[in-house]
């Protein structure tokens, strides 16, 4: 794409330096210039990308940085560009010949439509390609459209013969957006040379994509930078997982995730260590007189959630909440596992097995800890729970035995 666009270069160079011969007009012939000027952009643009395809042991992280100094020095060269513009078409003196001014303005007319075509496609392409020497190079060609207008008019005013000199006031307005072009490439190249922050939308993506998963509690540390087309990302995360291959799971899930909705990332680097809490939150399904374990996981009327603190397993918070999920027609126990999910539970404490179930399966994906007991009693729960060590019949007590963990 870029050799394509430095033989278009070359032969809108070569023409418009004809027609200024041809003519007289020495804005054309200024302009020739300046698609010459194209032509050195375009082939150093087209030098960065083979270049920044290249790895090796000195650039273990490629030079994908090559295209943002092509951009760069494109900017540079678009500065120059409208100083030229500003040179000729306002300060040089006049030596059109009048009687060849319909064959340049068509021939104007001409190349003007060859750089439309090629710049459209040239820009749909650095789009497509996520590639900032492309798109620099897309809007240089462009700034060929604003100069072609420029000496249409003033070819247009020396064949009318018009006293006011409209191609020097149109001129003005040109390399006023010919300047602003040229800033915000070069400004755009800089900011990826001094590594620069990933735009916050990109993200902003980012961080949902690692909301969304159960495991997570927690973002230490999200950042990111662009290295030519392509994006380097860092995270640090905190996981309520303690198993490592399970963790590990969880981390190339997200990552696969992150990579098919951002486009363009060479290198993901996420550190994840496990969640120290300071509490745990243990859920209870009631039956309706709240003082019993009740039978049924899904259809349990209410949820007694007791957090208790982990330094000395003291109960800090009682919270008895109704299960919103209890009348839904079908997939109430994974309905309520993900409910519990939100609501922070960190283990849950039922009557019966949940192994092999729906439920089951969603709690300990995210990192939930299922426990069963034979004891009914709430009172007798929460003293084993609060008191490990105190003494209750055989009868009343039975130990609980871990069916499930991340």
């Amino acid at each position: 794409m870029a050799l394509a666009s430095v033989l278009v270069n070359l032969l809108v160079a070569g023409l418009k330096y004809l027609l200024g011969m041809f003519s007289g007009s020495l804005a054309l012939l200024a302009d020739a210039v300046h698609s010459a000027a194209d032509v050195v952009s375009s082939a150093s643009i087209w030098a960065g990308i083979r270049l920044s395809r290249r790895k090796s042991k000195m650039f273990p992280y490629g030079l994908y940085k090559v295209e943002n100094l092509a951009a760069l020095v494109t900017a540079v060269i678009i500065f120059l560009a409208g100083y030229e513009i500003a040179q000729s078409v306002l300060w040089a003196g006049e030596r059109v010949r009048a009687e060849r001014l319909p064959y340049a303005i068509a021939g104007v007319i001409a190349l003007s439509l060859i750089l439309l075509a090629f710049c459209r496609y040239e820009l749909k392409k650095a789009k497509l390609l996520n590639s900032p020497s492309l798109e620099a190079d897309a809007h240089h060609l462009s700034t060929d459209l604003f100069s072609s207008c420029i000496i249409l008019m003033g070819l247009a005013g020396a064949y009318l013969q018009v006293k006011f000199p409209l191609d020097k006031a149109a001129a003005l307005v040109i390399v006023v957006l010919v300047a602003w072009v040229g800033l915000k490439i070069a400004v755009d190249a800089i900011r990826v040379l001094l590594d620069a922050s990933l735009d916050f939308a990109t993200l902003d993506i980012v961080r949902e994509i690692i909301l969304e998963t159960p495991q997570v509690s927690k973002i230490n540390a999200l950042r990111g930078r662009n290295s030519g087309r392509y994006k380097f990302i860092e995270a640090d995360l905190s996981l309520k997982v303690k198993e490592l291959d399970r963790a590990h799971f969880v981390i190339n899930q997200m990552e696969n995730r992150i990579k098919s909705r951002v486009s363009n990332v060479d290198r993901l680097v996420i550190h994840y260590e496990p969640t120290q809490k300071m509490s745990t939150v243990i859920a209870l399904p009631l039956s309706e007189d709240r003082q019993h374990l009740s039978e049924h996981f899904g259809e349990a009327p209410y949820f007694l959630l007791l957090t208790l603190r982990s330094q000395d397993n003291q109960l800090t918070e009682e919270r008895l909440l109704e299960n919103p999920h209890r009348l839904v027609p079908s997939g109430k126990g994974i309905k309520v596992s993900e409910w519990l999910i939100s609501q922070g539970v960190d283990e849950v404490l039922a009557a019966k097995s949940l192994e092999h179930k729906g439920p089951f399966y969603v709690l300990a994906d995210a990192g939930v800890v299922l426990e069963t007991t034979t004891v009914r009693d709430l009172d007798l729960i929460k003293q084993e729970l609060l008191t490990p060590s105190a003494s209750v019949t055989p009868a009343e007590k039975n130990d609980r035995s871990s069916v499930g963990a991340a």
